[in-house]
């Protein structure tokens, strides 16, 4: 059963009706009102002896104005909310983390669309949708070991120290410089090393590169697709003693956390740039900043503290 407040024209009547000396019970039956709303009606609104309509009016405008939730928005929380998207953080991210309980994302989208948040805007937000991509114009080979080789444990994220590899690459014929770029699939670490071309040799001193960097056990297999500059598989393989998994063709979600990973760095380093200018401080900043957010995919932990808890259990 709906209620409905009740409006200045009925109470003017009421005031009509009182002056008149008409009960509440018979007011409340001219109106077609119960009792009780008469009577709260009078006794709130009652100056001296009387009723009036107009200030009980203004009293009852009063009082919805007071009655209206305060909302959840606060300096504090804003700023909290507002230093997080500037570290590229999602709001999906933020509610589960540092305002776990208080808001939902939800809220921190409409406070953004609602300009609550003065110091970001509609930017700090990923762009989503999928692309057509250019046709491979690289070279492909066909020999190597097949991902349907991998190991069941390996597909299913249950051990550590299996990497995803790819490459990303400056605007076509403006620049040769590129990143060779990996992702650890349980922990979700990404990490992209500058190369100054996109040939298998480059690619080898960069798997290298990594491979010697990384703790004894940290590196165990890689998974790829069959671009050429993976044609040096063999000898890593032989250098390094780690098995190179070849993804099968047109079959990117195989290596969905390195292409998730490489739409994250290119928020940072948009198509058309030119990679071989790019300084190494601000590519390592940068990589901190997406290893730091939380993942919900890790129960809300950061890849850093995913990797860094596996690393502490080397045996």
């Amino acid at each position: 059963m709906s209620y409905h407040h009740l409006t200045t024209y009925e109470r003017g009547r009421i005031e009509a009706l009182t002056e008149l000396g008409f009960s509440n019970r018979a007011i409340a039956k001219q109106l077609g009102r119960h009792r009780s709303c008469i009577d709260r009606e009078i006794r709130r609104n009652i100056t001296a002896v009387e009723y009036k309509a107009e200030p009980a009016q203004k009293n009852y405008q009063q009082r919805r104005i007071h009655s209206r939730p305060k909302g959840k928005w606060d300096e504090e929380l804003a700023n909290c909310i507002q230093q997080r998207l500037r570290e590229t953080w999602s709001p999906e991210q933020i509610a589960n983390t540092e305002t776990k309980g208080r808001i939902s994302f939800k809220t921190i989208y409409r406070w953004i669309y609602q300009g609550k948040l003065p110091r970001v805007t509609t930017s700090v937000l990923r762009q989503k949708g999928k692309r057509l991509k250019p046709a491979e114009k690289r070279g492909k080979f066909t020999i190597g070991t097949s991902i349907s080789e991998r190991p069941k444990e390996v597909k299913g994220r249950k051990t550590f120290g299996h990497w995803e590899l790819d490459t990303m690459v400056s605007s076509r014929g403006e620049s040769k410089g590129c990143f060779a770029t990996f992702v650890e699939r349980k922990s979700r670490l990404y990490t992209a090393l500058k190369i100054p071309d996109r040939t298998a040799t480059s690619m080898e001193m960069a798997i290298q590169h990594l491979y010697y960097a990384l703790p004894s056990g940290a590196f165990l297999t890689g998974t790829t697709d069959r671009g050429k500059e993976f044609a040096c598989y063999d000898a890593i393989q032989e250098a390094l003693g780690i098995t190179l998994y070849f993804a099968d063709p047109y079959s990117s979600w195989q290596r969905g956390s390195n292409e998730n990973s490489n739409g994250l760095l290119r928020e940072f380093y948009p198509k058309k740039t030119d990679l071989a200018l790019v300084n190494d401080d601000e590519l390592l900043h940068n990589l901190f900043l997406i290893n730091s957010r939380p993942r919900k995919c890790l129960n809300w932990k950061s890849p850093i503290q995913a990797f860094l808890h596996e690393v502490a259990h080397l045996t």
